[in-house]
């Protein structure tokens, strides 16, 4: 009878099982061809890929490094239907099974996919993704509305975004199932009621102006719920442009396509949700800064006016001053040169005697003349007419002698002329030295100009 010890059954080390298993697969079943659709998708930063092959009840973790990624003609998706091929193995790290993807061809669209493009056909012919019906998202919204899971790290996301960049515009949260069956219909019902808020008279205040529909990465499965079709209508009715932003950049569904605007993320969802409070800060202070300088251009236009109306008004007075000063220098000087005065009436003299001298010798000529007359006419009575012709005489010699110049003289006036006996009677005539003749009531003096 063999020891007891002998009956125990082996007790294997996990990596020396994971590696017995893997030499198991390795021998019944490589090289190994799958058939599936692609699920799960992405690719590192090293080039290598991983996703999931899966079908309606089961799925296989796949690796597909770089080198068989790099053979790939196409760009795998999401709910692609594919045919890899490959070796089938143990990840020992993790004890999974897992197939090493050699080679990847398309072998169909696949169900979802399938159902997914049938629906985006429907809706893009009615014209739910028509550029027209997209609206512009407002700079600065009175309240923004988000629709998403509690739970999700898409909230906390937004919040976080939204409390950095504009944290004085409230925030209403409408939570929803955001994968599952049944999610699409929570996310329709939290939709329809965010809308009652965007009235301007809702409960609350102020109203709702944009809305986020956001959920983080997943698959096609965890994305389905915003392929639904209820859910693309009731989007389309939105009364205030929508965000979505769902998974990451590269993941596509139909809410994004109905969505006013879609964002890679739900982080970008809310930055696209309203403008930096910071950027309008900087715009606010840009503003300020250019109306202050537009005052104080202002202000030195308006300064430069009233200079020039100063100056206009100092010339002015100036110009009044300088007259009154010329006219009060003009009468100062006629006063100062009473010599000028003296002239001015001895040439007024000199006209008046002359004339009076040609009036007189006119007179004694025409009486002269008259006289003759009378003598031939009047022989008879020659005697009384000389007579009387004699007292006419005297009283013309007493009218001459009563305008006679040298009576003048006798007032006080005095006559000036030069060396050569012209008549000075004005100012500018007169030279510092130079010898001047005064003729006055009694005789002549001799002068001389000082200054």
């Amino acid at each position: 009878m063999p020891p007891i010890d002998d009956l125990k059954p082996r007790a294997w080390t996990v990596s020396a099982l994971c590696r017995a298993v893997a030499d198991s697969l390795d021998a019944q079943f490589n090289p190994v061809t799958v058939r599936g659709e692609i699920s799960g998708f992405s690719r590192a930063a090293s080039g290598h890929c991983y996703f999931s092959i899966k079908d309606d009840t089961g799925q296989i973790r796949c690796a597909m490094f770089r080198r068989a990624a790099s053979l790939v003609d196409f760009v795998p998706r999401d709910g692609e239907l594919v045919e890899v091929r490959g070796r089938l193995g143990v990840y020992e790290a993790r004890g999974d099974l897992q197939l090493i993807v050699e080679s990847m061809e398309r072998a169909g669209q696949g169900a979802l996919f399938e159902q997914f493009l049938r629906l985006k056909a429907k809706l893009e012919a009615e014209g739910l993704f028509d550029p027209a019906h997209k609206r512009a998202l407002p700079a600065q919204p009175r309240a923004i509305g988000v629709v998403t899971s509690l739970g999700a790290a898409a909230w906390h996301d937004v919040v976080t975004a939204l409390q950095r960049r504009v944290p004085h515009i409230p925030v209403l949260m409408a939570p929803a199932l955001v994968q599952g069956t049944g999610a699409a219909a929570t996310l329709a019902q939290a939709l329809q009621s965010l809308y009652a808020f965007t009235a301007e008279d809702n409960p609350l205040s102020p109203p709702v102006d944009v809305i986020l529909l956001v959920r983080g990465g997943g698959s096609m499965e965890d994305l389905w719920s915003f392929n639904d079709e209820n859910l693309a209508r009731v989007i389309a009715q939105s009364p205030v442009p929508l965000i979505c932003g769902v998974g990451h950049e590269t993941d596509f569904t139909i809410a994004d396509f109905v969505a006013d605007v879609r964002a890679p993320t739900p982080t970008a969802a809310a930055e696209m949700a309203a403008t930096d409070r910071g950027a309008g800060l900087e715009a606010l202070s840009v503003l300020e800064h250019r109306l202050t300088r537009g005052l104080l251009r202002q202000q030195d236009r308006q300064a430069q006016g009233l200079d020039s109306v100063a100056a206009r008004l100092g010339v002015g007075l100036a110009r009044q001053q300088d007259r009154q000063a010329q006219r009060l220098a003009t009468i100062a000087a006629r006063l100062s040169r009473p010599q000028a005065l003296v002239g001015q009436h001895s040439q007024w003299l000199d006209r008046l005697a002359h004339r009076l001298q040609a009036g007189v010798q006119s007179e004694l000529t025409d009486s002269g003349h008259r006289l003759e007359r009378l003598n031939d006419r009047l022989g008879f009575n020659q005697g009384q007419q000389v007579q009387q012709r004699a007292q006419r005489l005297e009283r013309a010699a007493l009218r001459l002698s009563s305008v006679d110049p040298h009576q003048v003289l006798e007032r006080g006036y005095a006559w000036l002329s030069d060396e050569r006996g012209q008549a000075l009677t004005h100012a500018a005539q007169f030279e510092p030295g130079q010898s001047v003749r005064a003729t006055l009531s009694d005789g002549e003096v001799a002068l001389k100009v000082l200054v």
